[in-house]
């Protein structure tokens, strides 16, 4: 499999081969819903908290003697089930971050990356390299790839004019190669890469599967 590279302007500049890590893997829904929970569980702040009946101000006296009014036995107006008393068993502060083995997410990554891959949905250029940052340059390459809606741009090392130009668009995030992750691919309709970031990802994805690969050659040998 080969994906076209595209300059700034949208004219084909040549092709770089996809590995067959990538382009043969098979994908796992589970897995990738797993990756796209943790991601977004590590993002909550978990700063929820609710009273319970010992908080909440007032309910010191009991509202009403205990017999003889013909009413329900009450001790405090500040119980949960009374209006504007405590909440039973409510939210309190928590931290959601847990983690998913290494395998398991670079694992996820290489699968995000080839469903886009396979939808058609990932636009190579030769380099997203700006004099200085333009907004209007970025929205100029965008256009001439034809990519209307959502988008994450994939820039490599050293691209900063890139993200000083995208991060004001809408629906635009723009994010270092070695920050890409499976929510950010899945959670956008377009991926934008530069050539080098790119190649930089296959590597990072693909490292542990070919070294792999290498160890059983050798000892088939």
């Amino acid at each position: 499999m080969e994906l076209t590279v595209y300059t700034k302007d949208g004219e084909e500049a040549g092709k770089i081969e996809v590995p067959f890590e990538i382009s043969e893997v098979r994908i796992n829904a589970q897995l990738l819903h797993d990756a796209v929970v943790m991601y977004l569980a590590n993002r909550r702040q978990g700063t929820h908290c609710t009273k319970t009946r010992a908080e909440v101000r007032g309910g010191g006296r009991k509202p009403w003697r205990q017999k003889g009014t013909g009413r329900a036995r009450h001790g405090s107006i500040r119980s949960p089930i009374w209006r504007h008393g405590g909440i039973a068993h409510g939210p309190k502060p928590r931290d959601y971050y847990y983690r998913l083995p290494k395998k398991m997410l670079r694992n996820a990554l290489r699968q995000a990356l080839a469903s886009k891959i396979r939808d058609q949905e990932v636009r190579v250029v030769t380099d997203l390299k700006f004099e200085k940052p333009k907004t209007k340059e970025m929205v100029a390459v965008l256009t001439a790839l034809g990519i209307e809606r959502s988008c994450l741009v994939c820039v490599a090392q050293g691209d900063e004019n890139a993200y000083l130009s995208g991060r004001n668009i809408a629906k635009v995030d723009v994010v270092r190669w070695q920050d890409t992750n499976t929510y950010d691919l899945l959670a956008h309709k377009y991926v934008l890469v530069s050539r080098e970031a790119l190649e930089r990802l296959f590597e990072r994805i693909c490292a542990q599967k070919v070294q792999h690969s290498g160890k059983e050659r050798q000892d088939e040998v």
